[in-house]
């Protein structure tokens, strides 16, 4: 997410550097063109580096900085961040102007920083690609040779195992600790383990997969927005993370080709590997023909969509899992109707993704968690890929367009008591919504139009799967014992409880 949040460590050393130079950049940065513009209103800003300081300063989050100019300027504004115009976005009407009705002209990115750009491989994966020939190869692949619904149930097997070994966790946890169990963790873990095994079809240990979740972790953390991604000026005086960076990229290409020669050895002599899965996401990478191009990925861009595969879907999914306990421990009724759902459905036999289906209850718990608690406060940035008009305002080339997701999920306008976690909403006729924003936007967890995650049925299935087995073979209670959740939220690669949850666990039999 290009607006994330910004340390304020930084503006105290670099203020005075970044106006030293405002008068020679303001020079350069002034032209005729730009004052013919009318951006969308917003707070006024220093030259040059416009409202960055006053962000870094204000010692908010980004997410909540945003939040509080919502009543002063609307549902668009713009915020002037260094070299990077922003137009927030926080109305339904104006995400389906932009992403639905004008879908192709809001369908790019914009650009990265250099970080972000060796990462990706310059551009490189299915999320920040730029509209256009490379998007549409890397997307199709994914969307109908990985993530289709046929492809899904080949690794129904080993989400039943890793719904099997998350259990075991727990319990184990549990007894070690008089019941209690860290919920965010077991249950990212878990996701992990899943999409681990549908990336690279290559059988990993226990040790080797939390090595992996590690290098995943570390890369996530090395993307973090620095100073110098809003003030290239100063990039000068941040060598030593440009090199930390690179080392950090090499470690991961390091790590992760040894498993893709691995699987790419098995795919070329079938049964050579008696552990190696049926297929893998892998498996459609190695030949993979792109658009404009005359040679297959190679091997670090493979380790980039791979590594956009296994981040895309486990901090998002993880995160999901710990709001949803965290709820169910506020309102034991909803856990208690949930589990009667369960017991009503499949008896005593083990939940799966199939009895899912058919649980209302269930699915209008996990559609009021997203509109509750979208895995982010921003969707991707957007950007247009020629300059056009929203609401009446101009937005050039190279703008981040940020959409604040709680604008539309928590609008009094869409919703009845929007602050209210309430399943019953989707049940009594009275609301509804469609994640999708095909028949209308109200809610976008997954983001909507052209650039919507190509993940949203995965993650469905791996919530939805998770949710059920957790509530039938556990009831969940508050650690200690009747004390109050703390709702709080941060920023940390998704929305987290500010106060990681852990929960007491008693099985059901």
């Amino acid at each position: 997410m290009e607006a994330s949040v910004l340390s304020p460590y930084y503006h105290i050393i670099f203020a005075a550097i970044a106006l030293l130079v405002s008068g020679i950049m303001i020079l350069f940065t002034r032209n005729s063109k730009s004052k013919r513009l009318t951006l969308p209103p917003g707070p006024p800003g220093w030259p040059v580096i416009g409202n960055l300081f006053q962000v870094a300063g204000s010692g908010k989050p980004f997410f909540q900085y945003v939040r509080e100019l919502l009543p002063r300027y609307g549902p668009i504004f713009t915020l002037k961040m260094g070299s990077r115009t922003m137009v927030i976005l926080s109305s339904a009407d104006l995400v389906h102007e932009a992403l639905i009705e004008k879908g192709a002209l809001f369908a790019t990115r914009p650009s990265e920083n250099p970080t972000r750009t060796i990462f990706s491989c310059d551009k490189f994966t299915v999320n920040a690609a730029l509209y256009g020939p490379v998007w549409r190869s890397l997307r199709r692949n994914m969307v109908q040779n990985a993530l289709s619904a046929a492809k899904l149930r080949t690794f129904r097997h080993v989400r039943d195992t890793a719904m099997d070994k998350l259990v075991e966790r727990l319990k184990m946890e549990a007894e070690a600790n008089g019941g209690a169990v860290w919920v965010l963790r077991n249950a990212r873990f878990a996701v992990f383990r899943i999409l681990l095994a549908m990336c690279f079809g290559v059988e990993m240990d226990e040790k080797t997969i939390e090595k992996m979740d590690d290098m995943m972790k570390t890369v996530l953390i090395t993307l973090d927005p620095r100073i110098d991604d809003y003030l290239p000026l100063l990039r000068p005086f941040f060598s030593k993370q440009r090199k930390k960076a690179m080392e950090v990229r090499e470690q991961q290409i390091a790590t992760l080709v040894p498993f893709i020669e691995q699987r790419r050895a098995a795919v070329k002599n079938p049964g050579s590997d008696p552990t190696a899965a049926e297929f893998s996401y892998l498996d459609t990478l190695f030949d993979l023909t792109v658009e404009g191009r005359k040679h297959p990925p190679t091997n670090p861009e493979i380790v980039t969509l791979c590594s956009e595969f296994l981040n895309g879907g486990t901090d998002t999914t993880g995160t999901a899992i710990e709001w949803a306990i965290a709820r169910f421990i506020e309102n034991p009724t909803i856990q208690s109707k949930l589990y009667d759902e369960i017991k009503a459905t499949v008896g005593e036999k083990r939940v799966d993704e199939k009895d899912v289906e058919h649980m209302p209850y269930l699915n209008a718990v996990v559609k009021e968690l997203l509109r509750k608690h979208p895995p982010t406060y921003f969707s991707l940035t957007h950007s247009v890929i020629e300059p056009a008009k929203l609401a009446g305002y101009d937005i050039p080339i190279g703008t981040n367009v940020e959409i604040f997701l709680p604008g539309v999920a928590e609008d009094p306008k869409l919703w009845k008591n929007p602050k209210k976690f309430d399943p019953d909403r989707f049940l009594t006729g009275g609301e509804d919504a469609d994640i999708t924003g095909v028949t209308g936007v109200k809610m976008l967890p997954f983001g909507v139009g052209r650039r919507i995650c190509p993940g949203l049925n995965m993650a469905t299935v791996h919530v939805n799967l998770m949710i059920a087995r957790m509530v039938q073979e556990f009831e969940w209670r508050s650690f200690p014992e009747d004390t109050k959740i703390d709702f709080s939220e941060k920023l940390e690669f998704t929305v987290v409880m500010k106060k990681s949850l852990r929960a007491t666990i008693r099985p059901r039999v």
